[in-house]
């Protein structure tokens, strides 16, 4: 036994491949099996994933969810920024430029109706918590947009540490969200050809999010909603500490 926890201490990140994929496995048969496939197997493996990494991080009492528990370590590094960007990143390899000149208008529509109206629920979202400044509000209200923007408009105003704690925590529920009910409501909103992706994108934000349902609802999408969505943070970054801070200075003071 002694040698066999120093092959998994060793190998960490295979046995990480190897638990998402026993896991995904096993959410997709009984999808098969015991639902009738009404919900996708990987809505169901990454409602459970959630599950286990909370679970974890407190048996562990740590801060890296399941990760903590030395046996998943590797799950870790599998599911850290690096390999989350370098999947985000790939996945415009399989896009068509042809199809993204077709979307073009489309997806600038999609991106100003995103911000605006996230931001206007996260700014909203901030005067219900009991906040009044423009600075904490805006940064709240940058959070709900996605979590990458909300710390970055928060350091540019000088936002406090709790308040772009809040912004993360908001972004993140956003992204679970977005993952989790994705492939669930993709039939009943039309989600299947690539302008309806690329128009999803850019109206969700949330890289990370909008990736992870779009792979689980139909891979060939990814690309074109990982288009728009990664437009939709940098275009966040810049007009949340800007313009929509002047724009909420003038309106609360």
């Amino acid at each position: 036994m002694n040698e066999f926890n120093l092959v998994l201490d060793k190998n960490g990140l295979v046995v990480a491949f190897l638990i998402v994929g026993a896991l995904t496995w096993l959410t997709n048969l009984f999808s098969k099996k015991v639902l009738n496939s009404r919900i996708p197997g990987s809505a169901i493996a990454i409602f459970l994933a959630l599950v286990l990494g909370y679970l974890g991080g407190v048996w562990a009492d740590g801060e890296k969810g399941i990760a903590d528990i030395p046996f998943f370590k590797g799950l870790g590094t599998l599911g850290g920024s690096m390999f989350r960007d370098f999947a985000i990143v790939a996945t415009a390899i399989g896009a068509s430029f042809m199809l993204i000149r077709k979307s073009g208008f489309l997806g600038l529509i999609s991106l100003v109706l995103g911000i605006g109206i996230f931001f206007t629920v996260g700014a909203a979202l901030a005067w219900i918590m009991g906040y009044r400044d423009a600075v904490s509000i805006c940064t709240i209200a940058a959070g709900a947009c996605t979590y990458i923007v909300g710390p970055v408009t928060g350091g540019a105003l000088g936002a406090s540490s709790e308040v772009i704690a809040l912004s993360i925590g908001t972004g993140v529920v956003k992204t679970i969200a977005v993952t989790i009910f994705t492939p669930i409501l993709a039939p009943k909103i039309g989600l299947k050809s690539p302008g309806s992706a690329m128009a999803f994108g850019g109206i969700m934000g949330t890289s990370s999010g909008v990736a992870a349902g779009l792979a689980a609802t139909d891979p060939k999408l990814v690309p074109y909603g990982a288009v728009t969505a990664t437009f939709y943070t940098g275009i966040g970054c810049l007009v949340c500490p800007s313009l929509f801070y002047l724009i909420l200075s003038a309106i609360v003071g």
